[in-house]
């Protein structure tokens, strides 16, 4: 009898190995959709105890077939011998290995590969399990992140087992829109099957687990590559009956691209393409380059406001003027020196320690205290010479606050101020410069920049939406050209809006920038407008209700 015998399988051991059992709607569905001859030959890999098998068992037979030949792998060997035992009762003849599919040579000869990938994330899925599915996947010239789960590197080692213009249908964990260890995952798709089809869920599928799924069914396996994917969407696993009599299309502009915008309504999809295709929104780095901004190592020794810096005697040429840390502060339009006045004024973090060269007595003296206090130690002090000298970024056009409960926010930098990590700094194209210092902040403030915020961002706990530099520069804005034919106007409603923003009310203000670039410039239907409006409130609303 060997270990994995001994081992009962029971819940917390099957999630120990990713496997989570797929309801039989599903596995109905995406046989259905895979197999279609009856000489065909089919594999699912982590075949369980035989969800996807049994169901191709009596497909073949449907199809033609007497008593096809199935074919799979798992690394429980109770499964195994369960999944065999279905098979058989089924009709068919079993053909399962126990083991590790990682360490499965690929031999191409199946016409469809279905199942259930497992499901472990990555601070789980680790040592020689993880140096094998990464092996697994640079057979196929795909680099798996060290930070993938172990889906990621099993769909592509999958692919490899088809035989030319074979099919794939897999149910994948929607990290596989989302996320950027996936970025190569998704190039290898769109690179290597003529169609990929989507089919997204709008309600949980898999009672047992908070994960959401998508099946992806791809075919035509090195028989060319495609731009784009077709998206269909189903409410939950008993409404996919008719779910493929209508669908979208999503071509994202690199492949590698995240897929998120798959995530909006038919309806609102539709809308969101349209104004990508036209032009008229473009990706915020067709303005600039957004960056991270300082580390110090301890914001709480480094940032100091004016009556601190008074108190320990700092000089004024030893500080460098700072956005505080975080960034309640900027959910304005504007940061300007009266502003960072104001805030100094009532005790927040307006200057940074900074001395540039030899420290007066009362910087030596604070210096003194730091390493004292063990400031020193922390990595990013310990790393450089001297310790208490951060190294400093050029003043940023923009900021960008990049942890949001609603939207991430333009500022305008108004003040000249250095930003620390907590926000992001924009740097503007020479050519876009002052208009965007001008205007940007506000024109960005529109629906469709709201819902691209939820596409290229990630939730994170408590709701909360974070947007890192790389997806930043993914941002849909109104581009240049569509900023400066509507300059006057937008500065017309500026009054307006920042009494708004203000006052928390950020759609309204939204509705306002909407009018003005969308309706009155575009010429778009206010339906169409409300369309996106309506779908960053769902947005929203789900990402708050999930946290």
């Amino acid at each position: 009898m060997t270990v994995a015998e001994e081992v009962p399988d029971n819940g917390r051991v099957r999630k120990a190995r990713g496997a989570f059992f797929t309801p039989p709607a599903i596995a109905d569905f995406v046989v259905e959709w895979a197999v279609r001859g009856a000489g065909e030959r089919v594999l699912e890999p982590s075949c369980g105890e035989a969800a996807f098998l049994e169901r191709s068992v009596h497909r073949l037979r449907s199809l033609g077939a007497e008593s096809p030949t199935v074919s799979g792998v798992d690394i429980h060997a109770a499964s195994v011998r369960e999944a065999a035992r279905i098979v058989t009762e089924s009709g068919g003849k079993p053909d399962i290995l126990e083991g590790d599919f990682f360490t499965v040579p690929p031999e191409p000869i199946y016409d469809a590969v279905v199942g259930n990938p497992p499901f472990i994330r990555y601070h789980d899925f680790s040592g020689e399990a993880r140096l094998r599915s990464r092996q697994a996947a640079l057979e196929a010239g795909v680099s798996i992140s060290g930070l993938a789960s172990s889906w990621a590197a099993f769909t592509v080692h999958a692919a490899l087992f088809l035989k030319v213009g074979g099919r794939m249908g897999l149910v994948v964990p929607a990290e596989l829109l989302s996320v950027n260890y996936a970025a190569h995952v998704r190039r290898f798709l769109l690179q290597s099957f003529s169609r990929v089809d989507l089919v997204l869920f709008t309600e949980r599928v898999f009672p047992e687990v908070q994960e959401e799924v998508v099946l992806l069914l791809a075919e035509g396996f090195r028989q060319g590559n495609t731009d784009h994917a077709n998206i269909y969407q189903a409410h939950n696993a008993d409404d996919l009956g008719e779910v493929l009599a209508s669908s979208t299309t999503w071509k994202p502009l690199d492949p590698a691209d995240k897929w998120t915008p798959l995530l909006l309504s038919r309806e609102a999809l539709h809308v969101y393409t349209d104004l990508v295709a036209s032009g008229a929104y473009v990706p915020l780095q067709n303005w600039g380059k957004t960056s991270l901004g300082m580390v110090t190592g301890n914001n709480k020794y480094f940032a100091l406001s004016p009556q601190k810096a008074a108190e320990l005697g700092i000089a004024r040429n030893e500080l460098v003027r700072l956005s505080p840390p975080g960034s309640r502060h900027l959910r304005g339009l504007g940061l300007s020196d009266y502003a960072m006045t104001e805030m100094g004024r009532r005790g927040s973090a307006t200057y940074l320690f900074r001395p540039p060269g030899e420290p007066s007595e009362a910087a030596q003296r604070y210096i003194d205290a730091g390493e004292t206090a063990g400031v020193n130690l922390a990595y990013k002090c310990r790393v450089r010479k001297p310790w208490w000298r951060v190294p400093l970024v050029k003043p940023a056009d923009l900021l960008l606050t990049y942890m949001n409960a609603d939207t991430p926010r333009i500022t305008t930098n108004g003040a000249g101020a250095l930003h620390l990590n907590s926000v992001h700094g924009i740097y503007l194209r020479s050519e876009h410069s002052s208009l965007g210092r001008e205007l940007l902040p506000l024109a960005s403030l529109t629906s469709m920049t709201l819902v691209g915020a939820e596409t290229v961002g990630r939730a994170y706990g408590g709701g909360m939406l974070k947007i890192e530099p790389r997806e930043a520069d993914r941002l849909p804005v109104p581009s240049p050209a569509l900023v400066a034919a509507n300059r006057d106007a937008l500065l017309a409603v500026r009054p307006q809006m920042a009494t708004l923003l203000r006052n928390g009310r950020l759609t309204e203000a939204a509705k306002i920038v909407d009018e003005v670039l969308m309706v009155k410039s575009l010429g778009m239907r206010r339906n169409d407008v409300a369309t996106l409006r309506d779908e960053f409130s769902r947005l929203s609303a789900r990402r708050a209700a999930r946290a």
